[in-house]
């Protein structure tokens, strides 16, 4: 089969050397990808939301099924720009129609929907620029920490958690005026779970699911978790506390409630989905959906997905994804991302890559934001550049080989954290 890949970066690196691996693939095509897709696949210079080049390249190229990796084509409606083509119809979208993409472009579309479904998650309100007073009278009623979302898209950086009351009041007044833009013109303000974070995430043809390896990903940039919240620093997978018990309850609070008001409220949804629990003295709540796969969990996860996963895509394309195999092998992965000086700030592109050659082919090198320049030469493009996955028996095996590949990539101002796991080898 014929895959094109929508996406360019470490996600979609990881996808691709995912689909790649499987005898099915006949072509694979990534746009617009990035100098570490080129190795798996044949990267295409079309833009991520030019819905009319995907089309057109789609139907010259006879691509059977297109895999969305980032949010932003989904919630600009790309399934349903193909489902009303009648030239592109038969093209299969593994990713949701744009109102099943509202779980994570809408903060408060989703908010809504789980308490509809009865999915257990924070209590919360959302507030638009006119009810700033309501805002200050909801945070008054809660205790500390103080969480407040962006209710649109915002590239993961939309979340502020404070300890002062005073400060949660002018981080609102501030999102309200425009902060995060137009992502922040309503802002949900939730209740604080106390707990550990665990990414869950399945693939779904509208009917059944395969739930894939789980992870914990580390936002902050600083270690010890302080700092600014960024797309990511880091992922671990399995996560330890996540057992059989966990995941069943996972599984019938969380994700069969949520397909069930899926299909309730006639939300057409094909391909991932991306359940950001707490884990609560062993209870999961939802923090948020996502409708993709996360980044940089996904470097993780993909790591240790036991499956061909073209045939999984095709199985959710003729919804008949539970007849699939879909296991997890049993090993840890460890990925770690290299960032730019400055990131999530501002920062500098064109620093030229140097990666030192190694005989361990072992651990796996995923670009985030790298490209060539003029000259073919390797340089950074984006905040979060690399995203360095290896395997081994425990998260400190695993982790001391990432560590290990990370230091031979350089580049000027190169930044990472050094504690990725270090919390979950407490437990």
């Amino acid at each position: 089969m014929n895959i094109l890949l929508v996406g360019s970066g470490g996600r979609e690196h990881a996808l691709a050397w995912k689909i790649a691996q499987s005898p099915r693939i006949t072509k694979l095509y990534i746009a617009p990808g990035n100098p570490g897709t080129a190795q798996c696949g044949t990267n295409i210079d079309i833009k991520v939301n030019d819905f009319n080049a995907l089309g057109k390249f789609a139907r010259e190229n006879s691509v059977n099924i297109i895999v969305v990796g980032p949010e932003d084509p989904l919630a600009n409606g790309i399934a349903d720009y193909f489902a009303a083509d009648a030239e592109l119809q038969h093209i299969a979208i593994a990713g949701p129609s744009q109102r099943g993409a509202m779980l994570e472009s809408s903060k408060d579309f989703a908010k809504d929907f789980m308490m509809k479904h009865k999915i257990p998650t924070a209590r919360y309100a959302t507030f638009s620029r006119d009810g700033r007073e309501q805002g200050f009278d909801f945070l008054a009623k809660l205790q500390a920490p103080y969480v407040l979302k962006a209710d649109g898209l915002a590239a993961g950086k939309g979340v502020i958690i404070t300890e002062s009351l005073d400060e949660a009041r002018t981080a609102l007044c501030e999102m309200l005026d425009g902060k995060f833009g137009e992502a922040s013109s309503k802002v949900v303000i939730e209740e604080y779970l106390t707990g550990i974070e665990v990414s869950v995430f399945v693939l779904t043809d509208g009917q059944a699911y395969k739930l894939l390896p789980e992870a914990k990903d580390y936002k902050r940039i600083g270690e010890g978790d302080s700092g600014l919240n960024t797309g990511g620093m880091g992922a671990v997978s399995p996560v330890p506390f996540a057992d059989a018990t966990f995941m069943d309850k996972v599984c019938k609070r969380i994700v069969e409630p949520t397909l069930a008001g899926l299909k309730q409220e006639n939300i057409q949804y094909k391909g991932f989905i991306f359940f950001g629990l707490m884990n609560c003295a062993g209870e999961p709540y939802v923090i948020e959906y996502n409708v993709r796969m996360g980044d940089p969990e996904t470097e993780a996860v993909m790591a240790r997905l036991d499956a061909d996963l073209p045939d999984l895509f095709e199985g959710v394309a003729q919804e008949n994804l539970h007849e699939r195999r879909c296991g997890t092998l049993p090993h840890t992965a460890v990925t770690l991302v290299s960032v730019s000086g400055g990131y999530p700030g501002d920062y500098q592109k064109g620093k030229g890559i140097e990666i030192a050659p190694s005989s361990d082919d072992s651990t796996l090198i995923f670009h985030a934001g790298t490209r060539l320049d003029a000259d073919g030469k390797l340089v950074t493009s984006g905040g979060r550049v690399f995203a360095v996955t290896a395997t081994g028996n425990s998260i400190e095996q695993a982790r001391t080989k990432a560590y290990k590949a990370l230091d031979r990539i350089t580049f000027e101002g190169k930044y990472y954290r050094r504690d990725i796991g270090n919390d979950l080898t407490e437990l």
